[in-house]
């Protein structure tokens, strides 16, 4: 799911879209300009605040080599807090401060926001007593109200006045910078009120903080820059005061999009709540409503053309008749603009592990894409059970790297999960979903992880604060469009096996035997198929693999292996092939009509005939019933390396065939 705000497209949640740009305000002296009289400085000082979060005390991650915190300004490595915005007083404990500013607090891995005076002091923040998320204000108390003399206001400020932008950055002073209120705009959603817009620069701390007239006055609350111009933002105080008191209101129009299709929704999240509330349960109520929400938009998107959503409706069709899901990268199943749903696979590096292991990655949208070949020296038991182990793979990928002033910190060890559950997707597959803490950058790595024969098939994003449920939920949704074969060396499948409780349900109907040298058997509800070396090498590094994927099946769709492909070994080209086809429907295209009626009618390549393509040598029969109209059958091959003679791959075909049974018709 996305939250779509920004004309690059670029995803955030709406709310906290002007957080990232509030922190890293950096001010080193206090300024002010000519005009204003500098006898009101000590006031204005006294009652602007810094917006801070406690910096964590302890790092869960574990680095290449100690952190060079020396290379940092001085002021950064020894502060104990991040700054972020902007707040000051209006009246005898009441503070105000941007909407925003408050809710990079929400889900944060960072302390809940505070104030700091100039002199360094904290206070925290008591209760929430106005908040409005569209209007972007908040009005709160302190639980220990240093009781500064606070700001006098002007509700009727008047255009080309000059007016003064009041920041308070890092604890080190106020910045004070002049300009003009220049006009008043509609806000963009349906114009309920104007945004004031002044020249006066206004850096990223300024956010939350006061607009003032040169007699020192509060006309606006300072909230957002101008994305193509040399203007900024500010809310009049007006808006402010007149706001009714004790009341939350949650009411923003907000675009919501998943990924696996461009359809749009353009609703309005519309909630309110009582207050005054302490700031924890503040927080609460907001996430509460904000779930609410998105469990709805996620339900009536998913809902909308439901009878075209996959694998339903004919743009199915071409995904599901079209042949063997063998990716090993996971790959989403996406609907384009004309209504056709396919598998996109988006193929990126492969990074080399230790032992034979190795990362496959490619990114979508946001997420990534991963296949990760456990390494040998790794058991299958201690990978699925033990997240550290996952997480030290991943480390290797140099996806996470900490920016310690001009240097690029390798991190080696996330540590414990936040969370480690298991998430069980629409098609009874067991996705192990961990969440890991990022706490220098106030992130966290979500990965929902699907156990494969020979790792993982994984899909991971980075959450910010205030995304973790809109993050999980969107991600949740995707498994169920995922689309990845179970494979791996003989040796892995029996690893693999042995950890039942994370199988998909499908495979309950399966049973591999495997002895090493003899004899090789696969059993399913489906088919059984069994052979010796006489057929092919059964030895430990031999590769099976599993298309596993969606089936037609008797007037439904199910997920469940369609293809069954082993290869003698990595270095051996000699391998098997089976896969099951299904009668297409009429309204399919030629291509499928005349692919099936080649099976039907032993056409080649399925006339049980050698040839010869790429280097290679192949030979291919149908089974299955043999039926004047079937239903399904299966494409037998065997290919062997280089140029081969009939009888040869005749008897390698025979082989096979003799020890395959089609259990369904």
């Amino acid at each position: 799911m996305r939250w779509l705000e920004r004309a690059n497209g670029r995803a955030w949640v709406a709310l906290r879209e002007a957080v990232v740009l509030m922190v890293g305000l950096t001010a080193i002296s206090a300024v002010h300009a000519a005009s204003l009289d500098a006898a009101l400085l000590p006031k204005i000082q006294g009652a602007t605040f810094e917006v801070v979060a406690a910096k964590p005390v302890n790092d869960p991650l574990t680095y290449e080599k100690p952190l060079p915190l020396d290379l940092l300004p001085f002021q950064e490595r020894n502060d104990k807090y991040y700054s972020i915005g902007t707040a000051f007083a209006i009246g005898h404990n009441r503070y105000i401060t941007a909407g925003h500013v408050l809710l990079a607090g929400v889900d944060s891995l960072w302390g809940q926001p505070s104030l700091r005076d100039a002199s360094g002091h904290i206070y925290a923040i008591d209760k929430v007593e106005k908040f409005d998320l569209r209007r972007d204000f908040v009005v709160f108390s302190l639980a220990d109200d240093p009781a500064p003399s606070p700001l006098e206001v002007d509700t009727k400020p008047v255009l080309n006045q000059e007016v003064y932008a009041v920041g308070n950055a890092l604890g080190t002073g106020v910045v004070i910078r002049d300009g003009l209120y220049t006009s008043d705009t509609p806000e963009q959603q349906d114009g309920a009120w104007k945004w004031m817009r002044f020249s006066a620069a206004a850096s990223p701390g300024n956010s939350g903080g006061p607009l003032l007239t040169k007699e020192g006055k509060v006309i606006g609350v300072v909230l957002m820059k101008s994305a193509n111009e040399n203007l900024n933002y500010a809310l009049q105080i007006g808006d402010v005061l007149n706001a009714p008191s004790g009341q939350a209101v949650m009411e923003k129009r907000v675009t919501y999009q998943l990924d696996i299709f461009s359809t749009t929704l353009n609703n309005h999240i519309k909630s309110q709540f009582t207050l005054p509330l302490g700031l924890a349960d503040f927080f609460n109520e907001f996430q509460k409503r904000f779930g609410d929400y998105v469990d709805t938009q996620l339900k009536d998107i998913l809902a909308k053309d439901a009878d075209k959503l996959f694998p339903h409706g004919d743009g199915s069709n071409r995904l599901l008749y079209g042949g063997s899901w063998m990716n090993t990268l996971p790959g989403l199943i996406t609907r384009d603009s004309t209504g056709e749903w396919g598998l996109s696979v988006k193929e990126g590096k492969v990074m080399t592990l230790a032992a034979n292991g190795y990362v496959e990655t490619g990114v979508l949208n946001r997420t990534f894409f991963l296949h990760l070949r456990r390494p040998d020296t790794l058991p299958a038991s201690k990978l699925y059970n033990d997240p550290s182990a996952l997480a030290e793979q991943l480390c290797k990928l140099g996806l996470f790297m900490r920016q310690v002033g001009s240097e690029q910190i390798r991190i080696t060890s996330l540590g414990k999960p936040l969370t480690d559950t298991v998430h069980t997707d629409q098609w009874q597959r067991r996705w192990q979903l961990r969440v890991w803490a990022m706490p220098y950058a106030d992130t966290k790595i979500v990965t929902y992880s699907l156990p494969v024969p020979s790792g993982y098939a994984i899909i991971m994003r980075f959450a910010m604060p205030g995304q973790s449920y809109d993050t999980t939920a969107d991600m949740r949704t995707l498994t169920d469009f995922v689309s990845v074969s179970y494979s791996g060396t003989l040796a892995q499948w029996k690893d693999y096996l042995q950890n039942t409780a994370l199988l998909p349900a499908a495979f309950k109907d399966i049973h591999i035997d495997i002895d090493y040298q003899h004899r090789f058997s696969y059993a399913s509800k489906r088919l059984a198929f069994a052979y010796t070396p006489d057929l092919q090498k059964i030895e430990p590094d031999s590769l099976l693999t599993l298309g596993a994927g969606f089936l037609p099946d008797h007037g439904k769709v199910v997920w469940d292996v369609n293809t069954l492909s082993m290869r003698a070994s990595k270095q051996d080209g000699d391998r098997l092939h089976i896969e099951r086809n299904a009668v297409p429907p009429n309204d399919m295209d030629d291509s499928f009509k005349s692919y099936w009626d080649k099976l039907v009618k032993r056409r080649h390549p399925y006339e049980s005939v050698a040839y010869t393509t790429d280097g290679e040598t192949n030979i291919a029969a149908p089974a299955g019933e043999q039926a004047a109209a079937p239903s399904v059958l299966y494409s037998v091959y065997y290919v062997m390396a280089g140029t081969q003679q009939q009888d040869t791959m005749k008897t390698k075909l025979d082989l096979l065939l003799k020890g395959l049974q089609i259990k369904e018709h």
